[in-house]
């Protein structure tokens, strides 16, 4: 599997938990989105290639009267210690991308990525 990332990561403003739905549970919180994945600080470690069906709901801003939803299953690429210790990163292959989720992706990394200058920390993943 090639390993270069094809779309930069998006940090984002808004606080957004992620849940497992089939065992009703917080995984965590976003750290950054892309369209093929999402970065997920939580507090448990997990293993690599456990599969899951994420449930993220993105905040309303005061212009839209409803929530952005996605629902999709994913697996665990990457899992490693966070910089606080008790946290750890947890990075989420998508599987089932249709052009609708995409959307949303879009809509939220539009709305919510911080505008910030390209640094040499955004080069290395």
């Amino acid at each position: 599997m090639d390993n270069k990332r094809k779309v930069s990561r998006k940090k984002l403003i808004a606080f957004t938990p992620v849940y497992d739905l089939l065992h009703k549970t917080l995984l965590g919180y976003i750290g950054d989105l892309t369209p093929q994945g999402v970065m997920v600080i939580g507090q448990k470690q997990w293993e690599i290639n456990k599969h899951f069906t994420l449930g993220i709901e993105f905040p309303s801003d005061e212009a839209q009267d409803h929530t952005l939803k996605i629902v999709t299953s994913a697996r665990v690429a990457w899992c490693k210690p966070d910089e606080t210790p008790q946290y750890f990163n947890i990075g989420f292959e998508f599987l089932d991308v249709s052009p609708e989720k995409l959307k949303i992706i879009d809509a939220v990394l539009t709305r919510y990525q911080f505008r910030h200058a390209m640094s040499i920390s955004d080069l290395n993943p």
